[in-house]
């Protein structure tokens, strides 16, 4: 009979290693701002959501009235007007904040005397509050006294007349954000390898094949997080059309937002409100969707 060697027992540390505790106190530097987005952002967006199928004017019990108010969208002209409004203005403004954050973001990412301010002079307008904002180009496009019409020598209505209003806000709206769009495309510039661009400049390529070759392939990524942003906050524009014009004169720059605003605490129509807010969010999200699903199939060349 053959005898099998005889084996030490295995250690219980050896062949079961200590269970790892879960550690709590990530969760807990995290939980002041958890406690802040469920109670200031994601419980009113539910409440919200729950709002739009009722008529409610903040006041009394709600009344459950089920799809109505989506059902007058149709029959609305000012939410058409709004809506209208809306993507005028951001088919305006997107590619003018992108075009020119890049264009400035390329220059001033240049090694030239007065970089650093400029890139200063170009971002500031974006640290001042909407409001001021606002005041300063009510002043600014005045059609009696402001710089702008003294500059061009005429007498233009920029925020008086609903042919030309709606260009006021844009033009207001490019000054104030094109500067953090400028802050994006630096960060991703900065991000290329110059390498690359002295391999191109060894091949002969000047700097226009430079920039459509080797700088927007490869800036791809931070352009489509800024366009991303930039259609999302030109949907959501409100403060500057609050201050300058107030959705007029007439309907000419009302807005998604600027009508929620109006019906919901002028009008006290709540659940009207969160209806057209709902609606703003499917579009959002509709757009961000198809944006993600052209991008990974330009960029990656992979059907999402």
């Amino acid at each position: 009979m053959r005898v099998l060697p005889r084996t030490r027992p295995v250690p219980a540390s050896v062949a079961a290693p200590p269970r790892r505790q879960f550690n709590w106190t990530p969760y807990l530097f995290i939980l002041p701002y958890l406690i802040f987005f469920v109670a200031f952002r994601f419980g009113p967006s539910i409440a919200g959501l729950g709002i739009a199928f009722t008529n409610w004017s903040a006041i009394g019990t709600p009344e459950w009235i089920g799809w109505r108010n989506f059902e007058v969208f149709g029959r609305d002209p000012r939410f058409q007007a709004a809506l209208e409004n809306t993507i005028v203005f951001t088919a305006i403004t997107v590619p003018l904040l992108i075009v020119l954050g890049l264009a400035f973001a390329t220059f001033l990412d240049q090694k030239r005397r007065g970089r650093d301010i400029g890139r200063v002079a170009v971002f500031v307008p974006y640290v001042v509050m909407s409001t001021v904002v606002g005041v300063l180009w009510t002043w600014l496009l005045d059609k009696d006294f402001g710089l702008v019409n003294v500059y061009l020598g005429r007498e233009i209505p920029w925020l008086v007349s609903q042919d030309v209003a709606l260009y006021g806000i844009i033009l207001a709206t490019v000054w104030w954000n094109v500067g953090y769009n400028m802050v994006l495309f630096l960060a991703g510039l900065q991000d290329i390898p110059a390498e690359l661009y002295e391999a191109a400049r060894i091949d002969g390529a000047n700097a226009w094949s430079q920039f459509t070759r080797v700088t927007l392939p490869l800036l791809a990524p931070t352009t489509f997080l800024v366009l991303l942003l930039t259609i999302i906050n030109s949907f959501q524009v409100f403060d500057l059309v609050f201050v300058m014009t107030a959705g007029g004169p007439g309907t000419s720059t009302l807005t998604l937002v600027q009508y929620v605003y109006t019906v919901g605490f002028q009008t006290r129509n709540f659940g009207y409100a969160s209806a057209v807010a709902v609606v703003l969010f499917i579009i959002l999200i509709g757009l961000a969707l198809i944006q993600t699903r052209l991008y990974r199939r330009g960029y990656s060349g992979v059907e999402a």
